[in-house]
C-alpha cells in the first residue's frame, strides 16, 4: 500500500518542515501531509486528529519532545509508523534500524528519504494483506526502540586526567593528578608542583610541555580550578586563601602564595 496514506510532520524548524514537505511530494506523491506541528504538543494532538499512517518525528523539539511523544504513541490502541528526525548523531543511529521504523539525519538525504518512504509504504502494504491489527505490531519494536535510544542518549560522564607525564631532568614520571599541588604556566611549558612526603610543605617540580587552556580543559573542575591565567591549583590541597588590604586574594599551599585574579574571585565566595 504506497497510495493514499497519510502522514504528520513534527519539527520546531518551519524551514525544515517545508522542506520535509516538499522533500516528500517529490518522493511520495501519494503521501498527504495531514498536519505539521511545531512541538510536540502539537504534534500529539494532530496525530489524535488525524489518525495517520506515518509520522515524521523530530526528537529535540520544545514542551515536549520525540521521545516524549513516542512513548504517548507506544500506549494508543492504533500506532502510527515513526520516522525520527534528528541533526544529533550522539542518537545512534544504529539504534533507528528498526523493522518498522526509520531514522532521518539532518541536513536531509533525498535518497536517504526514500529509502525510508518505501520502507513505511512495505510494512504498509504487510499490514494491509495480512490484516493485521495496528497496535500490537508496532508497541512492540516502539516500547523496545524508546528504551535503547534511552539508553544512548543518556549523558556520559565527562572523562578527565587521571595521571600526567611529566619530567624532571632526563627522567619521565607518570603522576597522579591528585598528587599534584598545583600547575604554573612558565614560557613555553607547564611546572607541576607534586608533594613531596618526605619534606614538610614541601614539592618537586615537574615540567610538561602543554597549553595550560588545553590542561584545563582535561582536569576535573570540581577538584581544578583555574585561578589565574597562568596558574591552576587542586582545590584540596589550598591551606588558606588570603586577602590583602586591597581586597586582592591569594591561595596559600604549603609554602607557596600563588594570586587570584580578579576574574577568578567568584570561585571562592562563599568559603
Amino acid at each position: 500500500m504506497g497510495k493514499f496514506a497519510k502522514a504528520v510532520i513534527a519539527d520546531d524548524e518551519p524551514i525544515l518542515r517545508h522542506h520535509l514537505s516538499r522533500a516528500l511530494a517529490e518522493v511520495w506523491p501519494e503521501l498527504e501531509i495531514a498536519a505539521a506541528a511545531g512541538n510536540g504538543v502539537e504534534a500529539l494532538e494532530a496525530i489524535s486528529t488525524h489518525q495517520p499512517d506515518v509520522v515524521f518525528l523530530d526528537i529535540r523539539m520544545p514542551e515536549l519532545d520525540g521521545m516524549g511523544v513516542a512513548k504517548a504513541l507506544a500506549k494508543l490502541d492504533k500506532t502510527p509508523h515513526i520516522v525520527f528526525t534528528t541533526a544529533y548523531r550522539e542518537y545512534a543511529i544504529n539504534a533507528f534500524e528498526q523493522n518498522a521504523l526509520d531514522y532521518l539525519l539532518k541536513p536531509l538525504s533525498e535518497q536517504r528519504l526514500e529509502q525510508a518512504c518505501d520502507k513505511v509504504k512495505a510494512r504498509l502494504a504487510e499490514r494491509a494483506d495480512s490484516h493485521t491489527a495496528q497496535g500490537q505490531f508496532n508497541h512492540d519494536q516502539l516500547g523496545s526502540l524508546i528504551e535503547h535510544i534511552n539508553q544512548l542518549s543518556q549523558p556520559k560522564p565527562a572523562e578527565y586526567l587521571n595521571w600526567v607525564k611529566a619530567s624532571k631532568g632526563d627522567d619521565i614520571y607518570v603522576i597522579s593528578v591528585a598528587d599534584i599541588l598545583y600547575f604554573k604556566a612558565e614560557d613555553k611549558y607547564i611546572s607541576v608542583y607534586k608533594k613531596n612526603e618526605a619534606v614538610p610543605n614541601g614539592a618537586d617540580e615537574y615540567v610538561i610541555r602543554s597549553a595550560l587552556k588545553e590542561l584545563v580543559n582535561q582536569l576535573n573542575p570540581d577538584h581544578f580550578w583555574q585561578i589565574h591565567r597562568s596558574t591552576i591549583v587542586n582545590v584540596s590541597a589550598i591551606d588558606k586563601v588570603h586577602k590583602d588590604f586591597t581586597g586582592r586574594l591569594s591561595v596559600l599551599i604549603g609554602k607557596n602564595k600563588l594570586p587570584v585574579s580578579r576574574s577568578a574571585q567568584s570561585l571562592f565566595k562563599g568559603l
